[in-house]
């Protein structure tokens, strides 16, 4: 699995369908925006890393001003929204391909359980996007501060 991180001051997101005005599902204030996707061979241990690992990153403030606390010591929430681009392969050619992302069903149920697992860090402070969606994402990037992980490439 494979996500961008971002640590906002408030986020939202709103699912687009033909013929209808844009309905938000999902919004929160301090905490991360993450953009999850999975990839094909990706398993349970690789939502657990990830879901451990955004949990504990220390990427908040202290009262002194330094990245020192984590999103679970912090408080903040977490919105997942999943985002299967991430493995856009451009080897070839101008046109992405997404051959290594998994297919939605394989995806959805281990994007369901890393936004559960995620959640039992968090005290239930996870919110979703719909997956497979189409989507606008809203953000106010906090600092900004954006990191990328990925289950396979644990030192990246």
């Amino acid at each position: 699995m494979r996500v961008v991180v971002q640590r906002v001051k408030r986020a939202g997101v709103d699912v687009l369908e033909e013929g209808n005005p844009p309905k938000s599902v999902a919004q929160i204030g301090t905490g991360v925006l993450v953009l999850a996707a999975v990839s094909v061979g990706d398993g349970v241990e690789d939502a657990e890393w990830l879901a451990s690992k955004i949990a504990a990153m220390r990427i908040f403030e202290d009262s002194e001003g330094k990245m020192n606390l984590s999103l679970e010591e912090s408080g903040g929430w977490a919105l997942v929204v999943s985002q299967f681009t991430l493995y856009g392969n451009m080897k070839k050619g101008n046109r992405p391909s997404f051959n290594r992302s998994a297919p939605p069903g394989e995806a959805l149920g281990l994007y369901e359980k890393f936004c559960g697992l995620l959640g039992e860090r968090l005290q239930g402070r996870v919110a979703r996007g719909q997956f497979g969606a189409m989507m606008d994402v809203r953000l106010v990037n906090d600092g900004p501060v954006t990191l990328i992980l990925d289950s396979r490439e644990r030192g990246f």
